[in-house]
């Protein structure tokens, strides 16, 4: 049957001629354009809705009441940070009512290049959950690094003609914009010339830099951190995103500048979630339940999860229980409490009380090279992981604070042995050392960390935002060296060692940053990873793997550890110990 023979029986459905394919009873649905609960039937045929009132269904389910939801839009995640490929992922938020999510594979890019881009399309294929794609603006993300790949405007262009790439992924490279860099420029213009769907990275951007971002044709930021930050991009016409993720937990800070008057500017997004808290706490359902507590209504929390997300994307028949919409939808008791009941996409039921209903039946029939064996480093001494004293002998030290990126930059008084300085548990304060793990280049990045919450040992691993080399963290040279050597053992892992003793890690054996294990054995992995945390002292709020992992990223504030050392982003120099 063609498309106009469907338009036709359509039609004739919500007219009321024909009966529905499905007709849901006496729903109480969420209207995200006017924001009212409406007690209706809701006609669906052929997996899109005809029609809201009373009709006529060949199959109908009288729902009693029920509250009948859009199904959630996440506006901006990194698949790769759940530590599960993208078939893997569909079955731990699809649950949580996630029936669309625009995705940036920027992780994978900086290990794998163009191939490792097309690994996340291909693998996000036929599955119960809509993945957009855009596509990584700066791999590497700056060149005070080394990442694995570098793609440049002719590399990305090609991916434009696949139907499920919207544009261009987080642009965090400013000052290329700013210095109207050709290469930049050429992105910007070939993904303005697709569909015009350019998201920003404006971490720590001075108000008067948002001029720049936006006449180039940005229109997004998730890294605001404060309400402040958040209407500074309200007004200068910016979408915002509210980030709630296993990092950063921005959430709180920004939901107050959140009005009636601006709240459609507003959109939700997780951009980096681990899977634990996926499988515990939930996605953009979490969201709303923690801005409901709050204070938010719930129907406006609702359509910032839903609506805000399609329109800001071009989702022209999403984010909406209305004709014409595509029959993505949640149903559940209590609209406050939001825990649901069943997720139904394209007019299919796909999970019911948390569970998938159907699994995905592929036969893995391996990975391509380019996203396997990616640990390439030359033999690591604990010599190599020494931090001789300086002559003020002060240490700078980065400075981390819980559930947020941003650090700050400060000095301390350590231990010092044979010349060296030392880690000092007593102030919380740990050796770090970032060492290139993608072309065996021999460079290790060394200096030390305030805050990170462990009593002794070390830990090490091959997420390491955004280039993935490989981060450690320790008091022991030789326990840090244990740790290293697990990680490149497995071909990439998480790895907790104690007393010069492995006692817990997790295999990421794509590309050091997925698992390719099913979905409740990469859960069990972390639960022995987090029993190794616990081992050596950690009792904190936040993952210190999570945690650490951003403490190597030069595009946030204010100090960073990459391959080539210390790096601070207010004066834009690598600096020393």
């Amino acid at each position: 049957m063609n498309e106009q023979d469907n338009l036709k029986r359509r039609i004739d459905v919500a007219s009321g001629r024909e009966k529905a394919d499905l007709v849901i009873k006496n729903a109480n649905v969420v209207n995200v354009f006017s924001l009212e609960v409406e007690r209706c039937d809701v006609a669906v045929q052929d997996g899109i809705i005809a029609g809201t009132g009373m009709y006529e269904g060949k199959t109908e389910i009288d729902v009693q009441g029920q509250y009948m939801v859009p199904g959630l839009i996440d506006g901006h995640v990194h698949i790769e940070s759940s530590m599960v490929q993208p078939r893997r992922f569909s079955e731990v938020v699809v649950p949580h009512g996630v029936t669309t999510i625009v995705t940036d594979p920027h992780e994978i890019a900086n290990v794998s290049g163009s191939e490792g881009v097309q690994f996340m399309i291909d693998d996000s294929e036929n599955i119960p959950l809509d993945v957009a794609f855009m596509l990584p603006s700066c791999v590497p993300a700056t060149p005070f690094e080394n990442a694995g790949a570098r793609l440049t405007a002719g590399d990305l262009k090609p991916f434009y003609q696949h139907p499920r790439v919207l544009g261009l992924a987080e642009v965090m490279d400013y000052p290329s914009v700013e210095q109207t860099d050709e290469d930049m420029l050429t992105k910007l213009s070939d993904a303005s010339a697709h569909t015009g769907h350019i998201d920003g990275h404006g971490a720590g951007l001075p108000d008067a830099s948002l001029n720049v971002y936006r006449s180039a044709g940005v229109k997004t930021d998730h890294e605001c951190t404060t309400a402040e930050e958040a209407l500074a991009r309200i007004r200068s016409g910016f979408y915002v995103m509210i980030r709630q993720g296993s990092a950063a937990k921005d959430l709180p800070a920004l939901l107050p500048a959140v009005n009636d008057r601006n709240a459609r500017k507003f959109m939700f997004c997780t951009d980096d979630k681990h899977i634990d808290e996926l499988l515990e706490r939930g996605s953009i359902d979490d969201h709303i339940r923690l801005a409901v507590d709050r204070g938010m209504d719930a129907v406006q929390a609702v359509q910032i999860a839903s609506l805000n997300a399609a329109e800001c994307y071009g989702f022209t028949d999403k984010g909406a229980i209305s004709p014409g919409y595509r029959a993505d939808f949640i149903l559940l008791d209590d609209l406050e409490r939001f825990e649901i009941d069943a997720v139904w996409k394209d007019g299919e039921m796909v999970a019911r009380k948390g569970k998938m209903l159907t699994g995905d039946e592929r036969t893995e029939t391996g990975y391509p090279k380019a996203v396997q064996n990616t640990v390439q480093i030359p033999a690591v001494t604990e010599k190599d992981l020494h931090i001789p004293v300086n002559e003020s002998g002060s240490a700078m030290v980065i400075e981390l604070t819980p559930h947020s990126l941003v650090t700050a930059k400060g000095f301390a008084t350590l231990p010092v042995q044979e010349g060296r300085f030392q880690a000092d548990p007593s102030q919380d304060i740990w050796k770090m050392a970032v060492i290139e793990r993608h072309r065996a280049t021999g460079n290790i990045g060394l200096g030390f960390i305030k805050n990170l919450g462990l009593k002794g040992g070390a830990i090490a691993g091959t997420i390491a935002h955004d280039s993935h080399n490989l981060v450690a963290a320790g008091d022991a040279d030789a326990d840090m060296l244990l740790a290293i050597r697990s990680v490149e053992e497995m071909g990439g892992d998480l790895a907790v060692v104690k007393d010069g003793t492995l006692i817990g890690s997790l295999s990421l054996d794509i590309a050091g940053l997925m698992s390719s294990r099913p979905v409740q054995e990469v859960f069990t992995g972390i639960r022995e990873v987090d029993r190794a945390l616990a081992e050596i002292g950690y009792t904190g709020a936040f993952h210190p793997f999570s945690a650490l992992s951003f403490m190597c990223l030069p595009v946030i504030p204010a100090l960073k550890l990459t391959d080539l050392g210390y790096f601070d982003s207010e004066t834009g120099t690598h600096c020393k110990v």
